[in-house]
């Protein structure tokens, strides 16, 4: 048995179907067999980990379990030639957090295969200020570079104020495009235009009331994090040969929409998938988060979170209460 002991967040079912969550010691021989054993430093919240921890088995098959889909630490131990020990690494998405316990944890146990070391140019907490929010948006933004580039017109970010939005609407404000965001929140101005935001408006000014199968032209391309209604509003109202981002259903998983926006104006729908992102393209993102496509603010994004304040914030995230990012200081 190794001994050495660490603190968990662990969320339990009681015999009457509730779930609990409470920050308890656990030791590292509790992890599952894996090539790198990572002393986690930061993690974050997201939308995944609010299921997780809420008990939701389409996240989460078997209980008691640590969730955290993000983590950044050091590595203490390794099999393999590839990730050596002392080194600063980032493990984000696969399975960690969902059925291998994660980064709500002080230790993880890991595949190598799951391991980015940390890019020259971000601390390990700025990593995980961005994290699985962060390599999203950046897939998202990297993918509508390929159509749209500054100047075309105005590009539209649904779902501004969460971790995906937020940090979308700061890395295009940083390469120059006009940002539309949209919110929710009543008090959300301020805090999008710091971000770089040129205009924010409200889910009433997006969404379509009416059945028309096209909407005037107003946005060169779209970065949608919600789904339903307002996805289908932004792809009836893109200019032609746009592109619209689709990562996220907390909205609705339904698209009520005809072919015509694609078969009259070229319109592409692009999924971004961050949790089974090749390798390769997850560095790719990474480098650039890290480099040209980290903005100022970042720090503006995050509310410093300890592992006993963590469920209250699940339960603001799950009504949706939050703004930016919950950063998790698992330092001792």
């Amino acid at each position: 048995m190794d001994a050495r002991k660490f603190r968990a967040l662990v969320v339990e079912e009681r015999a009457d179907g509730a779930f609990t969550r409470t920050v308890r010691d656990r030791y590292v021989s509790d992890l599952p067999a894996g090539e790198v054993l990572i002393r986690v430093e930061y993690s974050s919240l997201n939308y995944k980990d609010a299921l997780s921890a809420s008990g939701n088995r389409g996240v989460t098959r078997s209980y008691p379990h640590t969730p955290g889909i993000d983590a950044a630490g050091i590595v203490i131990e390794s099999s393999v030639e590839s990730v050596c020990p002392g080194a600063s690494v980032i493990v984000t998405s696969y399975d960690l957090g969902m059925n291998t316990p994660g980064g709500f944890g002080q230790y993880i146990r890991v595949p190598s295969g799951w391991v980015v070391p940390l890019p020259a140019g971000l601390t390990l907490k700025e990593s995980m200020i961005l994290g699985t929010a962060g390599l999203t948006a950046g897939l998202s933004v990297l993918r509508l570079m390929d159509v749209v580039s500054p100047g075309q017109g105005p590009v539209l970010v649904t779902g501004a104020t969460g971790g995906v939005g937020s940090v979308a609407v700061a890395i295009l404000a940083r390469l120059g495009y006009e940002v539309v965001a949209v919110s929710g929140k009543p008090d959300a101005e301020p805090y999008l235009q710091g971000l770089g935001a040129r205009e924010v408006i409200g889910r009433d000014q997006l969404v379509d009331q009416g059945a028309k199968p096209l909407l005037k032209v107003r946005w060169a391309g779209v970065i949608d994090t919600v789904g339903g209604g307002m996805l289908a509003a932004a792809i009836k109202s893109t200019q032609p040969g746009g592109v619209v981002t689709c990562c996220g259903n907390v909205a609705s998983a339904e698209l009520n929409l005809t072919v015509y926006p694609f078969i009259l104006r070229g319109i592409t729908l692009a999924g971004i998938d961050s949790q089974g992102c090749p390798m390769n393209l997850r560095q790719k993102v990474w480098a650039k988060l890290a480099d040209a496509w980290k903005f100022d603010e970042m720090e503006t994004l995050c509310h410093v979170s300890t592992l006993e304040e963590l469920s209250g914030h699940i339960e603001a995230m799950l009504q949706g209460q939050l703004k930016g990012r919950i950063l998790v200081d698992l330092i001792d």
